[in-house]
């Protein structure tokens, strides 16, 4: 499957089928043009849509963010810098207002306009947005100048510059052109222009795409970053490859294929090591695994628990927490390239607390007499949905440790591009789900994993359907909280209600290596996430 990206008018698709910081310190570098500089890099998940806000996903995002980008960046440090807008501020408790770079060209030569902003950041709340996290406080964008844009929040909002580092800027006329006002619609499996093809300000524009195989990019000659000397890399070809197979992934950086894998089997991190020709880069994620579970339907679809739902009891859901032994996991299945928790986010988190951090311990015999006790002495089957890709071994092994105690778990294991779409139409019924925190406040996960859907809105990601009144109240209390203090305490008190009714579960907090060749120059940052921009390649 060929796929061409766009420049700024439609074109005909060649295409079938839809498509803290750890490692390696910088010393800031100017970008130098020098000569061409290619970079292979290998991960094992393709981007589900090219549509900059169809999707909330990591690996979607990886891609799409060479090629578009946001009014604010977050940089290696993970601290906030310029994007598309040179500054900001809180002009009134409501009110942000965000000046722009002068002469920014989109990839078709459209020029950025106060216009294109207010545009993507009314796309990014339309109902069909997977963005609305980012966007949930926000009430409505206008221009207050040629290069000047004011956003209104019903609350106070503070972290509103954070938030708006994950809502790319799209070109306005390019996308009322094609057709693509709206996001793509990825949880109904709609078919778009956006979903193919692109018209960003970035530094790289896509050159060929060919789905779940590899994406070759090109440098964008006339990005602003060049003149502004922003960046520190000098690639200017790069290819993301996907090698779904991990054997395949690592055989493919050893014998020199690739210059750089995103995803490093635990399995392999030590044979990496020994190779003198090749790097082992690693530091904790900020992203947590957990388990969550249907507890709004009356029957479990799937199950042999017939006319019943077990996970609507509280005992049931405390047996699946006693029964999983995640030390073993992580020293046997992952190689110790995992960090057991109790709590929904990492410890870079604002709002983390040791106190809210505290797993129900493995024990199996409370497990079995919980189970018994809510009227299932001989346990139940379920279908466990898992993505392939970065934890299906900690699924695999979660499974086993369940049988144990008479929980039959079929594991269901599915591409990304299934996964995802089933998840958000409220088709699984027990998952395993990563969450990371790209705004580094627990409110993002408060809000779109923990909330009651109805309360939530378009920005809610809470699968299983748990609710809790109390719980509710406390996470809009948070929004509105201008105090430091007071908002950690309303946030850890929240935490407290949803970790004692386990509305899911938490696993383990991930860790994921990358792997380079000698002559590669990257940051491993928490959010696993990489700008081609600032890689350097010798």
């Amino acid at each position: 499957m060929r796929q061409v990206s766009t420049t700024g008018r439609r074109i005909g698709v060649v295409a079938a089928g839809l498509m803290l910081m750890a490692g390696t310190a910088w010393a800031q570098a100017p970008a130098t043009p020098g000569p061409g500089r290619t970079l292979r890099v290998a991960t094992s998940v393709d981007a589900s849509t090219l549509d900059p806000h169809a999707n909330n996903a990591l690996f979607t995002f990886l891609v799409v963010s060479q090629v578009y980008e946001p009014l604010v960046h977050r940089g290696d440090d993970l601290k906030l810098a310029p994007g598309l807008a040179t500054r900001w501020e809180q002009v009134e408790p409501t009110r942000w207002r965000f000046h722009l770079r002068e002469g920014v060209r989109f990839h078709g030569g459209e020029t950025l306009t106060a216009d294109d902003v207010v545009f993507s950041i009314g796309r990014a709340r339309a109902p069909t947005s997977n963005y609305g996290i980012f966007v949930d406080t926000v009430t409505g964008a206008e221009a207050s100048g040629p290069l000047a844009v004011d956003v209104t929040t019903r609350v106070p909002d503070s972290s509103l510059p954070d938030k708006l580092t994950r809502v790319l800027i799209m070109s306005r006329s390019w996308s009322e052109a094609n057709r693509a006002e709206r996001p793509q619609n990825f949880s109904q499996r709609e078919e778009m222009f956006t979903a193919r093809n692109t018209n960003g300000t970035g530094p790289y524009v896509i050159r060929r795409r060919d789905v779940d195989s590899r994406t070759v990019f090109g440098r964008h000659e006339a990005w602003w970053g060049a003149a502004a000397d922003v960046a520190r890399g000098n690639v200017t070809d790069y290819q993301h490859i996907i090698l779904a197979s991990d054997a395949t992934r690592v055989a493919a950086l050893l014998s020199g294929e690739v210059d750089m894998v995103h995803v490093v089997p635990a399995q392999d991190v030590e044979r990496i090591r020994r190779q003198p020709n090749l790097r082992v880069l690693e530091g904790q994620e900020n992203r947590t695994v957990f388990l969550g579970m249907n507890q709004d339907a009356e029957e479990l679809a799937g199950s042999d628990a017939r006319g019943r739902n077990p996970f609507r009891d509280l005992r049931v859901r405390q047996a699946v927490a006693h029964a999983i032994d995640m030390n073993a996991i992580r020293t046997r299945t992952l190689r110790g390239q995992a960090v057991p928790t109790g709590s929904m986010w990492t410890q870079f988190v604002n709002g983390w607390s040791q106190d809210t951090d505290r797993r129900l311990p493995y024990d199996r015999d409370a497990a079995r007499r919980l189970l018994t006790e809510a009227g299932y002495p001989n346990g139940f089957s379920v279908p466990l949905d898992c993505p392939v890709g970065t934890y299906d071994e900690a699924c695999q092994a979660v499974a086993a440790q369940l049988a144990q105690v008479g929980i039959r778990v079929s594991l269901n294991l599915l591409p990304n591009a299934q996964f995802t779409p089933r998840l958000l139409r409220r088709e699984s019924v027990f998952y395993a789900l990563s969450w990371g925190v790209p705004t580094f406040d627990a409110l993002y996960t408060l809000r779109s994993i923990m909330q009651s859907r109805g309360a939530a809105g378009v920005a809610s990601w809470n699968a299983g359907g748990w609710s809790n009144a109390r719980f509710d109240e406390l996470v809009n209390a948070v929004e509105r909280e201008p105090d430091a203090e007071r908002r950690r305490a309303l946030i850890r008190e929240a935490h407290a209600i949803h970790n004692d009714d386990l509305g899911h579960i938490p696993l383990y907090h991930m860790v994921i290596p990358w792997a380079v060749r000698q002559g590669v120059t990257v940051t491993h940052r928490a959010d696993n996430q990489f700008q081609v921009r600032d890689i350097r390649v010798e």
